[in-house]
Parts: C-alpha cells; sequence; structure tokens
C-alpha cells in the first residue's frame, strides 16, 4: 500500500480542487490494470536483482539439491545446486503485492495467508530433507494434514468473514454464474462445499510439486499459468466484462488481479535463474506455495472448474503418478507381479528416459501450457 500513502501526499500538495497535473498524471495509480502491470514489472526486477544474492546465501549453508538414485545421469549432475529457491519467488510476490495493491481486501490476504501457508509446509520439509539430513522431509500425512489445516481456515474465512457465493460456476452454463441465491442456500452447500476446496487446493498444490522435477519446468508452466489465471481474475472482478461473459462477478476479487501480476513477474524472474542449465531450485516450498496460490484465487473467483484448463499441465503430471500407481499396485494384487504404464512418473520422467533431451521436453511442455491457457481463455464467450 506503499502507493497509497505516494498517491496521498501527492493529491495534498498539488492536488487541491483535482486541476494539477501532477495529481492528473497520479491519478492512473488507482487504477488495477495499472497496478497489475507495474506489480509484475516490480517482481521481475525484485527478483532479477537479488537472485544472484540468494543463490550465494543458499550455496553458502549447503542447502544442495539430493537426487534420488533411480534418476538418470543427467539428474546425477545436479546434485549439490542449490535449491528452496522458492523463498525469492515468495518475497519477491510479497514486496511487489504490498507495494501496489490496496491491503483492505479480505480476498487478497486469504491469497497471500494461503500461499504462506503452503510455502511454510514446503519449507518444513525442505529444512528437514537438506539440512537436518532427513531422507523423507516430513511424512505424507503430515503435508496433507497442514494443507487440510490451511484449507480449513480459508473455508471458515469465507464463511463467516466474507461474502462469498457458494454456487459451482461450470464453464459453457452461463446459469451457474449466478450467485443471489439467499442465505439458504449458504447453510446448505457451504459445509459440503469445504471438500471442494480441500480436493481444489490439494490437487493444485502438489500437482505443481510433482512438475517441478526438470529446469525452467514448472517456473515457465507457472508463468503461463498464472498469466492466464491474472486475466480470468480481472474479468471476474470487473462488473461489466462479469456481465458480458456470463460469469460469477467478484468484484472483492479486484486486488488478487495484483497478486496473480506479482506471481507472473516473480515466476518469469525466477526462471531467469532456473533455466537450464538451472542455478537454482525451487524446492517444496516454491512448489507447494504457487500451488496453493493457483488454487486459492481460482475458488475466490470461481474459477475452479477452469483451473484444470488453466494449470493443464500440471494435471497431466499429476494424473500420470496417480495412474502409474494406480495400475502397479493393481497388477500386483491382480497377477503378482507389478506393472508400468509409464517408464516413469511423472510424465517428464518418462519422456527423458525414452531418449528426449531435457530441454526439447521443457520446451513441448511450454507449447501444451500456452495450448491450455488459451483454451482456458476461449471458455469465457462460450456460455
Amino acid at each position: 500500500m506503499l502507493y497509497y500513502f505516494l498517491y496521498q501526499f501527492i493529491y495534498q500538495t498539488y492536488g487541491r480542487g483535482g486541476e494539477s497535473i501532477f495529481y492528473k498524471g497520479l491519478n492512473v495509480i488507482q487504477y488495477v490494470t495499472f497496478r497489475t502491470a507495474w506489480a509484475t514489472i516490480t517482481a521481475l526486477l525484485v527478483s532479477l536483482l537479488f537472485g544472484s544474492k540468494v543463490i550465494r546465501k543458499l550455496a553458502d549453508l549447503n542447502i544442495g539439491q539430493e537426487i534420488r538414485e533411480e534418476l538418470s545421469e543427467e539428474h546425477h549432475a545436479k546434485k549439490g545446486t542449490p535449491t528452496m529457491g522458492g523463498v525469492l519467488i515468495l518475497g519477491s510476490v510479497f514486496l511487489s503485492t504490498i507495494f501496489w495493491a490496496r491491503l483492505d481486501s479480505l480476498y487478497l490476504w486469504l491469497a497471500l495467508g494461503a500461499t504462506t501457508a503452503f510455502g511454510l509446509i514446503g519449507f518444513l520439509d525442505d529444512y528437514i530433507k537438506i539440512v537436518k539430513k532427513r531422507s523423507l522431509g516430513l511424512t505424507g500425512w503430515q503435508k496433507i494434514l497442514g494443507q487440510l489445516l490451511t484449507a480449513l481456515v480459508i473455508w471458515g474465512c469465507l464463511y463467516w468473514v466474507a461474502n462469498y457465493p457458494w454456487n459451482l460456476s461450470i464453464p459453457f452454463f452461463k446459469q451457474t454464474a449466478i450467485s443471489d441465491y439467499g442465505q439458504a442456500v449458504t447453510w446448505i452447500y457451504s459445509v459440503p462445499y469445504l471438500f471442494f476446496i480441500i480436493f481444489v487446493l490439494l490437487g493444485a498444490s502438489n500437482t505443481v510439486n510433482l512438475t517441478d522435477g526438470m529446469d525452467g519446468l514448472a517456473s515457465s508452466v507457472t508463468f503461463i499459468a498464472m498469466s492466464a489465471l491474472t486475466a480470468l481474475t480481472y474479468v471476474a472482478s470487473d462488473r461489466r466484462w462479469a456481465e458480458y461473459l456470463d460469469i460469477t462477478h467478484k468484484p472483492e476479487a479486484a486486488e488478487l488481479t495484483v497478486f496473480c501480476g506479482a506471481m507472473v513477474g516473480a515466476s518469469l524472474g525466477f526462471l531467469w535463474y532456473n533455466a537450464p542449465p538451472a542455478e537454482v531450485f525451487m524446492g517444496d516450498v516454491g512448489s507447494l506455495a504457487i500451488g496453493g496460490a493457483l488454487g486459492t484465487v481460482a475458488i475466490l473467483t470461481k474459477q475452479e472448474f477452469l483451473l484444470p484448463f488453466i494449470g493443464g499441465v500440471f494435471i497431466i503430471e499429476g494424473a500420470s503418478v496417480m495412474l502409474q500407481v494406480g495400475y502397479f499396485k493393481f497388477t500386483k494384487r491382480t497377477t503378482g507381479t507389478g506393472k508400468r504404464i509409464f517408464l516413469q512418473a511423472p510424465l517428464h520422467h518418462h519422456f527423458q528416459l525414452g531418449g528426449w533431451k531435457e530441454p526439447k521436453i521443457v520446451f513441448r511442455f511450454v507449447i501444451i501450457a500456452i495450448l491450455f491457457a488459451l483454451l482456458s481463455l476461449s471458455t469465457l464467450k462460450l456460455r
């Protein structure tokens, strides 16, 4: 909200009566589109300026990537590369958002809080694995418990504090965008909606985490997905666009556009250092936080059913793991010998073991991510 104090200073100094050229020039700061653009630029610059310092600090602390034995030799060459670089993404997002957003938005604080909570879970997991040298980090149930508690807190804030519509806004069906169902429906649907929130948040955070396995893959796909989500958040928060496109109007979500813009800039800035050959990895602290941010913004803007389109690559990666594990267990139980669908999951490792070079895999996944992002935007006018 630092921009607000600057705005007030110029107004009080030069803007009496609104005729000052300084006031008129600075008046553009109040518009969400302007602040979103500059939040993106600010986060990008913060990432670029402090990236090298963060990497050196991580190296000094011996926070290096551990590589699983079953991975390829190409991956084993990366052993010791600084990880937990997700702190750079989180720092850039927070600084940029606080500078450019109006801080009186509950939805903004929910997004920041959820991102922090998921990032903290990832930080603890990374810290235990790398610093404490305990190979498993947090157990699966410990991670899930932390994610469940975060989902419960978000639901509680939406139920008791926010004026949140509990309808399911489904693409292609404009009637589902109606949100004024009355208080009775709040009681009927709010509790079952908790399970939907849990599904969205756990799915988003864990699929991004699974995708983070190659230089530049998760950060580049995040940049594309967050760019699409920024556009969707903006149209959902603007009454004219929401009515024209028959989507749920969420004026409270306006400042989320600034947050999404900051995520776009931070992921692009991180990609500068994460591009192959990577100088730093984001670690669970970054991937879980990004997934939590994606899921939370989708929930707050009623875009949950568009999330599989927005983050299609993340969904494919997560589905490949579930299919692999499920099929292996099924065949082992029925035939006595576990069989695989893929050479290795997540899917990017399947292609790598199939002979594809890492940059080729990343670039092709990026192309697919762009197609999914365009598909998500195309659904806006298909209601």
